[in-house]
């Protein structure tokens, strides 16, 4: 259905979900996804509104009116710089710098992008994350290539199969897996010396740090459905790593 065929209510409704929905599948906690979409529903002139938001479904309807929509949430990844893209579409919105036609084409545009970052700022990233670690917390420089090495490699291995497999779970696997060996193959030729460091540093970038904040914020916040299903999600990616490097250590 196109924005010409909706009503005035189905297109505020249509709105508020697209914006829910792209917070929750990029990492947003959900006290903030219901504050979005509630601000672009009182903006667009609702005084009256209900929303539901899961990390697997969000639900709108507006009192006194027969309209309500359900929009599934099919994935989750964590792209904090849409998150916040929708936030400033909502202030722009609120400003009426933009109409809601506008707001809901933009959000369309915005769902239908790419990841705003490039594979090789990702990967310096991981590189940024994983070496300095040693300096950091270790007071070593040793380690710090050979950490940097497997943990940029071990968030490639993670990248391409996420992308093309889609099991997320089984992907961090696999990167831990290589990671461990990296590790052991490292130490074992004299370029490192301590595995476990290596390991330790070169997983940082793909501990999941923000589901696991979130989980704990939606569960303070009284999302006792959200908080505990992202802890739950945070805990299997963890276990994933920690079985991935398990296996190498038992295997050594």
């Amino acid at each position: 259905m196109g924005v010409v065929e909706m009503t005035a209510d189905e297109l505020i409704i249509a709105t508020c979900l697209q914006a829910g929905r792209i917070m929750v599948e990029n990492g947003s906690e959900i006290s903030r996804v219901d504050d979005t979409m509630m601000r672009i529903a009182q903006n667009a002139g609702v005084i009256s509104a209900n929303t539901y938001v899961t990390i697997t479904g969000v639900m709108m309807s507006i009192q006194g009116r027969n309209a309500t929509q359900i929009a599934a949430v099919n994935r989750r990844t964590i792209d904090l710089e849409k998150v916040a893209q929708v936030n400033q579409l909502s202030r722009e919105f609120a400003a009426n710098t933009i109409d809601l036609p506008t707001l809901h084409q933009r959000l369309s545009t915005l769902d239908q992008a790419s990841r705003s970052f490039p594979l090789w700022l990702q990967l310096l990233g991981a590189a940024l994350v994983s070496g300095p670690l040693m300096i950091m917390f270790r007071q070593e420089i040793e380690n710090t290539w050979p950490t940097v090495v497997m943990g940029t490699l071990g968030y490639l291995i993670f990248y391409l199969l996420n992308r093309y497999l889609k099991i997320k779970f089984l992907s961090e696997l696999t990167a831990a897996l290589m990671i461990g060996f990296g590790a052991e193959w490292a130490v074992q030729i004299g370029w490192g010396t301590n595995v476990n460091d290596i390991i330790i540093g070169a997983l940082m970038p793909l501990v999941p740090g923000v589901p696991l904040t979130n989980a704990v914020r939606d569960t303070l916040a009284g999302n006792f459905v959200s908080g505990p299903a992202r802890g739950v999600e945070a805990l299997i990616s963890a276990a994933a790593l920690g079985f991935g490097i398990a296996v190498v250590i038992t295997l050594f």
